[in-house]
């Protein structure tokens, strides 16, 4: 082999494996993008909400919404519905339902209605008219016509901070007759003092969270 054919030929394996070389890079290059795009969609489905933002999203719907039986009896539309309580403050927006007709005549014979309305931020737990009816009528009467006995009563129904279903699952509040009601339960499913039900709950007025009960509510002293 002569020294001019040896170059040529090495002359001709530089230029093949010149050419070789770009479609291998090109392959990797592509292999690559690949996984990267597997590596991301990998990703986006780890971002993708679970059962726990299901159930946080559940959570945040039933803590917005009125809950519970009696929310059946209140009118679906005018002052009286939930929307129309909302826009008013706890007294005027009670006296628009129908369902606490008795609550409001005792709020109004105690001289509550400013004292309630002017108030910021409270939790009323609101006996219904089926709650007063299981007092005697002649002890409803006679406390009726005793404002300081009618006050402490209803005081004890108000707790001066906004409540929470979340709230009212074990905890301890002081009302603004100075004494302690309890609250226990979870869910939908709530009592104050180990008696009373929550009948319908976390109804909103303009300056209170409303939670019904089927029983009115007595201070221990």
């Amino acid at each position: 082999m002569t020294v001019r054919s040896f170059r040529f030929r090495r002359t001709a394996a530089a230029v093949a494996a010149a050419a070789v070389l770009p479609l291998a890079l090109t392959a990797c290059s592509g292999g690559d993008s690949t996984a990267a795009g597997s590596d991301s969609s990998a990703a986006a489905s780890d971002d993708s909400p679970g059962s726990d933002g299901m159930a946080s999203a559940s959570e945040a719907a039933m803590e917005s919404q009125p809950f519970g039986p009696a929310c059946s009896a209140v009118p679906e539309n005018g002052a009286g519905s939930f929307d129309g309580m909302a826009q008013d403050p706890v007294a005027t927006a009670a006296s628009h339902n129908p369902v606490l007709s008795t609550l409001v005549a005792a709020v109004t014979k105690a001289g509550l209605v400013d004292t309630l309305n002017n108030a910021r931020n409270i939790t009323v737990f609101a006996p219904t008219n089926d709650a007063f009816a299981k007092i005697p009528k002649a002890t409803l009467d006679k406390v009726l016509h005793d404002k300081a006995q009618l006050t402490k009563i209803l005081t004890y129904h108000v707790v001066g901070k906004k409540l929470t279903p979340k709230d009212l699952e074990n905890g301890s509040y002081e009302t603004l007759e100075k004494g302690e009601l309890s609250t226990s339960g979870s869910g939908t499913d709530y009592s104050v003092n180990n008696s009373a039900k929550v009948v319908c709950g976390n109804v909103k007025t303009a300056n209170a969270t409303v939670y019904l009960v089927d029983t009115v509510l007595m201070p221990k002293n």
